[in-house]
């Protein structure tokens, strides 16, 4: 009984701060927008909620080339207006897969530049965001997208760019869930990329649209010179505009560097006992960072030609086999050591657990900004079983869900 309530005093300690500081962010940005109202009362909710979990928890057992252009195309910019709040995207997958609520409406603080009748992908002043849109990862997305405009004081001045692989229309759903929502969809074809695929721990890693961060540089326009890519898998709980304002400086991309990880585990006994490939760190200091967040210099990208030499090393995996996960090793080869570094509270990664089992996760020490599922334990599905982690109370918070009855 001890131990029971050693582990709920330490995840009480290690979470309600982060929960009292996302409270004390969205007074403020409330007061800034002129809205006041009695919204404290989701804090004790979320309290009682938070300690239910906390027991249930303790108790429980434990393409060879750059692809064509006719290959990658996008739809026309939107700033749609839809009717319906709820829209069943195909009859060939369950209805209720693609039910979600309408988001509350968002305004920008006073102060913002961008004016309504200004918004055009090409301004300036926009913070452009990346993320991907697909059928297993829908609900993820959605809640993503909601915590980025919920918590930015300049929810008007986001531009998201969403990238679709898939036959099903995503498009619709968005528009009805988000009627504000300034974005652009872009497809990726999956054959650019399948060939130069191979196996990994886990399925889900082996997607084609897990890579489409590798082309973003070719997806996006070019006057859009600097994105933040998210995944699909987390929440912001901070403006997204402070990340956004990240200096690179003489790097390409950036993202929260982990340099006490043990990077050899990252490549095969293989890669390291081979010259050729470990001399690639040979003049560097390579750091672990996980790609699920990152701010890119697309200009530079597409200057020095980065989408190349990831296809090389990933046509390399495929012959001599010399890492064991997806899309991240390449990255690792190509920047690791070569990162601007971000302040870890934009990626308190990793709380889905390994890439096997999925296990509860506390947050790291310090100040957070964005928490994230890595792992292959996700939020909606611990919820839907009724075995929710302690932090995925915090995600269901901005799940826009609708379950049928």
């Amino acid at each position: 009984m001890a131990d029971v309530k050693a582990t709920l005093g330490y995840a009480m300690y290690a979470v309600m701060p982060m929960v009292a500081k996302q409270f004390e962010f969205q007074t403020k940005n409330r007061k800034r927008r002129g809205m006041y109202g009695p919204r404290m009362l989701w804090i004790w909710r979320l309290s009682g909620f938070f300690s239910a979990a906390l027991l249930l928890v303790v108790l429980s057992p434990s393409p060879q080339s750059l692809p064509p252009a006719e290959a990658i195309r996008s739809s026309s910019l939107h700033r749609p207006h839809r009717n319906s709040p709820l829209l069943s995207v195909s009859p060939y997958h369950t209805p209720d897969q693609f039910l979600f609520r309408r988001a509350a409406l968002f305004h920008n603080a006073a102060g913002c530049l961008v004016s309504d009748a200004d918004i055009r992908v090409c301004n300036p002043n926009l913070v452009h965001v990346a993320i991907t849109l697909d059928v297993e990862y829908l609900r993820g997305s959605i809640a993503a997208i909601h915590s980025v405009l919920l918590n930015s004081l300049c929810p008007e001045n986001v531009f998201f760019h969403f990238i679709v692989s898939e036959a099903v229309s995503l498009e619709n759903l968005v528009c009805s869930t988000f009627p504000q929502l300034n974005f652009k969809v872009y497809y990726f074809e999956p054959e650019i990329v399948r060939n130069l695929i191979s196996t990994s721990i886990r399925h889900s890693l082996e997607q084609p649209l897990n890579y489409a961060r590798n082309y973003l540089a070719d997806l996006l326009e070019s006057c859009v010179t600097r994105v933040i890519y998210l995944d699909s898998d987390l929440i912001v709980v901070d403006d997204i505009s402070e990340l956004w304002r990240t200096t690179l400086g003489s790097r390409t991309i950036g993202a929260p560097e982990y340099c006490q990880a043990n990077f050899t585990n990252y490549f095969t006994a293989g890669f390291w006992s081979s010259k050729r490939f470990s001399s690639t760190f040979a003049r560097r200091r390579p750091c672990y960072f996980n790609t699920g967040v990152m701010v890119i210099d697309l200009a530079r990208w597409r200057r020095v030609g980065y989408t190349k030499r990831i296809e090389r090393w990933m046509e390399i995996q495929k012959r001599d086999r010399i890492y064991e996960l997806g899309s991240l090793p390449p990255f690792l080869l190509v920047f690791a050591g070569q990162v601007a570094p971000i302040e870890h509270r934009w990626n308190q990664h990793g709380l889905g657990g390994d890439n096997v089992r999925g296990s509860c996760r506390n947050l790291h020490p310090g100040r957070v900004s964005l928490l994230h599922w890595s792992g292959s334990g996700k939020p909606w599905l611990r919820l839907d079983s009724d075995q929710p982690c302690p932090l995925d109370l915090l995600w269901e918070r901005y799940d826009l869900h609708e379950k049928t009855q």
